[in-house]
């Protein structure tokens, strides 16, 4: 077929020329998308791997380099092609979080990963039957941001553990649990590292720099690799990575994490109610920050119709759902949609032919797992403190004015960081919203939905004594 003729049915499949864009705009778009995610190919496999499941198991973060990579490339081009929009897929920082931190050390690495699957067909169940309507409607839209910004506070709490900034006090009581650095004050060449590195990031962050997070996980990589090799440093103290170079740049990915998962396990380890808790948790997180993605972004593409609607809605949160099954099959997490995407937007995509590219480099990321591997936490962690802030700025639309929504908020967001756990935070904000409205006469505002999910918290945080009480212990 002559190169016109291709160009032709591509533009036509994807709609290129009628949506004001040509094939170059597209291509430059998907790389900027590419190198503006890239860095949860190095975030996803420490926030990952750095876990322990119940039985003191770890994931291998060369796998988890490779299904990071795969999940993306894949779900990313699937997007393409069936959503037909510029919106790339991958490992979900949140998400991922939750898995390492609050469901794996609950159960084995299968199990929880089996509940990620469990999440993602829940997804696409109630993308089918309609019923996401009536869940967005269920919680107020203060409270799911008050769930980004708690997200946030806790994903940069784990940054500044990660990298040694703040510490436990080791063997003492009655004194606060943490501390700046490893003796109460900062220390040693990581933890420089780290600092700088947050100095970089929130630099280059500001000034908008594309590409600004793996920008400067890379420089400071470097920086790492080079002090490690001139300076006297215990290999403990840069934590589970040494930065040193690799003896290969290419290597083969290794698979052995896809299918390691077990759709049923969770139940034998933690039982139904615990189960419904978690899967509800993972539901909530990917599929509202879905929504707001792929409403951000298409709007800044212009893709919204004259009803302010997104174009094959339901099939862009399909997928969205198949993607975040498809991360817990390859045990990568729960993969969702990117508002990183909208840098593409920003380099000019307006189709899924960006996300062809995007996958494409992804792809090709699958044989560089070396280099990956090679980036210490120190150099990595800057980058969650900085998407913390980013989601922090969604403070800004809670009325802290109104008790009834801003004590619920605060609460959800503060005990997400000061209990480690992102599930506690949520369950706090919803049982107070329910019983703030009741005490003012405002029960009936309250959807029947967040009745039942409070109900279910209730139970949740009275499991212990509920089971001492049945004779259970």
């Amino acid at each position: 077929m002559p190169e016109t003729q291709q160009r032709t049915a591509l533009d036509r499949y994807f709609r290129i020329s009628a949506r004001g864009s040509t094939v170059a705009r597209e291509v430059r778009g998907g790389i900027a998308t590419f190198f503006t995610m890239a860095y949860i190919l190095v975030l996803n496999p420490i926030i990952l791997g750095s876990a322990q499941d119940k039985f003191g198991n770890q994931l291998s973060a060369h796998q988890l380099v490779t299904v990071t990579a795969l999940v993306a490339a894949v779900m990313t081009v699937i997007m393409g092609f069936g959503g037909n929009v510029p919106i790339a897929i991958a490992a979900g920082l949140g998400l991922n979080a939750l898995v390492a931190y609050q469901i794996a050390p609950l159960m084995s690495w299968p199990d929880a990963m089996g509940l990620v699957v469990i999440e993602g067909i829940v997804i696409c169940v109630l993308v089918v039957t309609g019923l996401r309507e009536a869940i967005m409607h269920a919680i107020p839209q203060q409270l799911k941001q008050a769930i980004s910004v708690g997200i946030g506070m806790f994903i940069a709490f784990i940054g500044f553990v990660d990298a040694g900034f703040a510490t436990r006090i080791p063997g003492e009581t009655g004194t606060v649990p943490v501390q700046l650095g490893a003796t109460g004050h900062l220390s040693g060449w990581p933890v420089l590292v780290f600092c700088l590195g947050v100095l970089l990031t929130i630099s280059l962050v500001t000034r908008k720099v594309r590409g600004a997070i793996l920008l400067s996980i890379v420089t400071m990589t470097v920086v790492a690799i080079v002090i490690d090799a001139i300076a006297d440093i215990e290999p403990t103290a840069w934590g589970l990575t040494v930065p040193s170079i690799p003896d290969d740049v290419v290597s083969f990915p290794d698979f052995g994490l896809v299918g390691s998962f077990s759709l049923f396990g969770a139940f034998e380890q933690v039982g139904v109610v615990t189960v419904v808790l978690l899967v509800f948790t993972l539901v909530l997180s990917d599929f509202f920050d879905t929504m707001g993605t792929v409403v951000g972004v298409s709007n800044e593409a212009g893709l919204l119709d004259e009803k302010g609607d997104v174009p094959n809605l339901g099939r862009i949160l399909l997928i969205d759902g198949a993607a975040a099954a498809a991360g817990g099959v390859a045990s990568a997490s729960s993969a969702t949609s990117y508002v990183e995407s909208a840098a593409g937007v920003g380099e000019g995509a307006r189709t899924g032919f960006a996300n062809v590219v995007t996958g494409a480099l992804f792809g090709l990321a699958l044989l560089l797992t070396p280099l990956a591997t090679v980036v210490p936490a120190q150099a990595a962690a800057p980058a969650l403190v900085v998407v913390g802030f980013l989601l922090m700025t969604q403070v800004r639309h809670i009325d802290w004015l109104s008790y009834e929504i801003a004590i619920p908020a605060f609460l959800t967001i503060a005990v997400m960081p000061f209990t480690y756990s992102i599930t506690n935070g949520i369950g706090a904000g919803f049982i107070a919203y329910v019983v703030l409205k009741t005490v003012l006469g405002k029960a009936r505002e309250v959807h029947a939905l967040l009745w039942v999910t409070a109900a279910l918290f209730v139970v949740y945080y009275a499991i212990d004594p509920i089971e001492q009480l049945i004779g259970l212990r």
